[in-house]
Formats: C-alpha cells, sequence, structure tokens
C-alpha cells in the first residue's frame, strides 16, 4: 500500500472516530438547537449563493472534460432556482417535527412493567452519491435533524460544489452550538475513501449509496456496515382501457419529461390493447412530439418516428429523453411485465376503473405505486418529508422515500417499582 492510500484509510479513521463522538452528543440535542442549526444553514447557503454557483461552475468544467451524460450535466448544474429549492428544502425539514425521542407505542404488564417503544437515532449514516451537489443539504439536514452524524462522500465531479453547501452546513452546526463533526465531507477525491467507507464497521451504522448501477453494485458487493438499497429508478406507467385520454396525455408526458436525469423518470410505457383501439397511438405521437425517442416493438412500430427496440431496453433506466414502449391485454399482462423488468422503485396505473387501480396496487410489490399520477413525485419532498436521502427499494427497515423519520431505529424503555420475575 503506499503513503497515499495509508493517508487516506488514516484519515477516514480519524472522521469515523469525530462522527462517532459527535453522534454521542447528537442524540440527546434539543429539538430547538437542531432547528437553530438547519436554520441557519439556510440563511447561510442563500448569503453564499454566488459562491456556490460559482464552484459550481468550476465543477461542471471539470465535468464536462470527464465526458459526463447531459443527464449527468443536468443533475450536477446548480442555478439561483436550484440553490433557493435547497433552501426551502432546509427550512422544510426545520420545521418538520424532530422524530427522536418520539413514543411510538407503550402498554402495560401485569407483572406491573410500564414498556415504551421510543425513536432513537441510527447513529452514523454514511452517504455516498454521484454528481448531485443538492445531497449534500438534504443528507445533511436529515441526518441531523434525526439525530445521526452523517459522513458525506460526494461525486468527484461535484466537488466544489459539494465544499461550498457543507461549509454552510457546518455554519449552522457552529451558531446553534452543536459539535461540527456532525456533518462531515471527506475532503478527497480518491475512490479509495469509498472502500475505506464501506468496511468502517466500528464507525458508520448505515450506508447510503446515491447514483447509477455501478456505484450502488459495487456498495452492495463490498460493503461490510449495512446498506439501504437504492436501485435503478426502472418505472413503468400503464395506460388502462378505461383511462381518461386527457389525464392520460398528462401523466405520460410529465412522467418522461419533466426531468429525464432523475429515478422517477419513466422509462417504460405499456398501453392496454382497449386504449389503443379507441384512441390509436396518441400517447406515443404526444411523446414523439416532445423530443422522445420511442423504442418499440411489433404493432407499434406502425406509428411513424418510433425505432425498433432491443431487448434489453425493456428494463433499461435510459435517464435521457428515451422511452421503451410496449401493447398488453389488460393489467395482468402489465402486472407481469413490471415483475420480469422492473425495479421495484415506482410504477403509475392510469385507468377510471377502481378494481383495476386495487388490483395494480394488491398485486405489485414496488415501494411507490401511484393511481393517476405522475412518476415525477417519487420524492421525499412531495410526500411531505422537506427532502429525502434516497428512494429505498429494498424491503428491510426503510422503503420509499427515506426522511428523518425513516433515519430512526428504536429502543424500548422499561419502568418498574421494585419488579422482579418470578
Amino acid at each position: 500500500m503506499d503513503d497515499g492510500m495509508v493517508s487516506v484509510a488514516v484519515q477516514m479513521q480519524d472522521i469515523g472516530r469525530r462522527a462517532r463522538a459527535a453522534a454521542a452528543e447528537l442524540a440527546f440535542a434539543s429539538a430547538e438547537r437542531k432547528h437553530a442549526a438547519l436554520i441557519g444553514a439556510a440563511e447561510a447557503v442563500w448569503a453564499q449563493r454566488q459562491a456556490i454557483i460559482d464552484a459550481n461552475c468550476e465543477d461542471q468544467v471539470y465535468a464536462e472534460a470527464k465526458g459526463l451524460s447531459p443527464a449527468m450535466m443536468d443533475r450536477l448544474r446548480l442555478d439561483e432556482g436550484r440553490v433557493r429549492a435547497m433552501v426551502d428544502g432546509l427550512r422544510a425539514v426545520a420545521e418538520q417535527r424532530d422524530p427522536v425521542g418520539e413514543v411510538m407505542a407503550e402498554w402495560d404488564m401485569p407483572t406491573g412493567l410500564h414498556i415504551r417503544r421510543v425513536r432513537t437515532p441510527l447513529g452514523v449514516v454514511g452517504v455516498i452519491y454521484e454528481s448531485r451537489p443538492n445531497v449534500t443539504a438534504d443528507a445533511g439536514a436529515l441526518c441531523l435533524k434525526s439525530g445521526n452524524a452523517v459522513i458525506l462522500r460526494g461525486g468527484s465531479e461535484s466537488f466544489h460544489s459539494s465544499q461550498a453547501i457543507h461549509a454552510c452546513l457546518v455554519q449552522g452546526l457552529r451558531q446553534a452550538g452543536l459539535p461540527e463533526d456532525a456533518i462531515q465531507l471527506v475532503p478527497t477525491r480518491d475512490r479509495e475513501a469509498v472502500s475505506a467507507m464501506l468496511g468502517m464497521v466500528e464507525y458508520i451504522d448505515v450506508i447510503v449509496p446515491r447514483g447509477g448501477k455501478g456505484l450502488v453494485g459495487l456498495v452492495q458487493r463490498e460493503a461490510r456496515v449495512p446498506v439501504f438499497a437504492h436501485l435503478e429508478g426502472i418505472c413503468h406507467v400503464y395506460a388502462d382501457g378505461a383511462a381518461d385520454l386527457e389525464k392520460a396525455r398528462r401523466v405520460v408526458l410529465n412522467a418522461k419529461t419533466r426531468r429525464t436525469g432523475i429515478c422517477g423518470s419513466a422509462e417504460c410505457l405499456l398501453i392496454d390493447w382497449k386504449f389503443y383501439t379507441k384512441h390509436g397511438a396518441v400517447l406515443i405521437e404526444d411523446l414523439l412530439a416532445a423530443g422522445v425517442e420511442v423504442r418499440t416493438e411489433g404493432e407499434l412500430l406502425k406509428v411513424p418516428g418510433t425505432v425498433q427496440a432491443a431487448p434489453d431496453d425493456f428494463g433499461r433506466e435510459f435517464l435521457d429523453m428515451i422511452i421503451a414502449a410496449k401493447l398488453v391485454d389488460g393489467v395482468d399482462e402489465a402486472i407481469a411485465h413490471i415483475r420480469r423488468h422492473g425495479s421495484q422503485h415506482t410504477e403509475a396505473v392510469l385507468t377510471e376503473d377502481q378494481a383495476v387501480a386495487d388490483r395494480f396496487f394488491q398485486r405489485l410489490d414496488s415501494a411507490i405505486l401511484l393511481h393517476n399520477a405522475s412518476t415525477q413525485f417519487a420524492d421525499g419532498g412531495e410526500f411531505g418529508m422537506g427532502a429525502e436521502i434516497g428512494i429505498a427499494t429494498g424491503k428491510m427497515h426503510a422503503r420509499g422515500p427515506v426522511g428523518a423519520e425513516q433515519l430512526t431505529s428504536f429502543k424500548y424503555l422499561v419502568t418498574g417499582d421494585g419488579t422482579i420475575r418470578g
């Protein structure tokens, strides 16, 4: 191992030790202090918005030289509107109720014991993410709100933006009298820092990967620390025979084109033959008119402008102005297709038939299922969580948008009165 590797490993151990110490303090920090830190951070981000945007311009130059895709460049880019959204997110998390110490359930036992199940922080959260610098603010805020220390390892392409945002979070902590080590940003682009985090079982309680298939796959393969899995967003929209035409047109366009680079962007459109017989290729034509490349097969290839789908286009996350489309024979065929090709992230059913919607909801097990609404709503902010640290597609502990409440565990507080067991 060379000196560089040793120094990164040593550096990460130091960050871990400091995070563990900060987590012990944060676990009992008052709701008022945490609120003050988040409001202070929000004010600092807005006051420093020009410095953050300047740092982001530096990152964009680096990312372009690296040959990042247009979708990834969009994720990286910050302007005043996106900085404003970050500030709004910090304020929204600040105003939420504090989950720590909340009594989830309580009961009395015949033995005379009184038992309470109470929310408690996880401890230290490690967040490994690509390109989106706003994750620095979102993850920092949610971990602080839930009483957790956090170690942030941003993408190399968002290095300067993340540093500028992180400085504002630290300013909020300092002003509120909370340990500055509560939110730490890994100060190197070295990939060795990621490997170190994945093995830091004595310091990190859970790892949250935010990024593409490559990153998430690496984390799941190599992590010795537990992981909140956030797999690809292979999101489906199913237009049923009983769909309302205008609602369907509006939702399909929004689900694909509002922002193509986010995990809630629709990647596959399934159209019931009954809908197609009644309304023709209108949904496909709308997408083509909006500049979307529609990859399809069979009957839909007769629609001018569509292209032949490759077999692996179904079950692919494009994160671009591309969608796969297919005709299906009713809701059961749609469900079978989604089970085969989906990633258990987000699916939408467009129908006025409640029985079809109920069947779709009962028989699919994706983290988020929507009826007559766009898949672009797969977002913690849209769920009233202020922000999210990711969309968990696994089954353990947290599922769907991971907000402050999902970053807690619980402990049992048991009270007796000289009570002994017979």
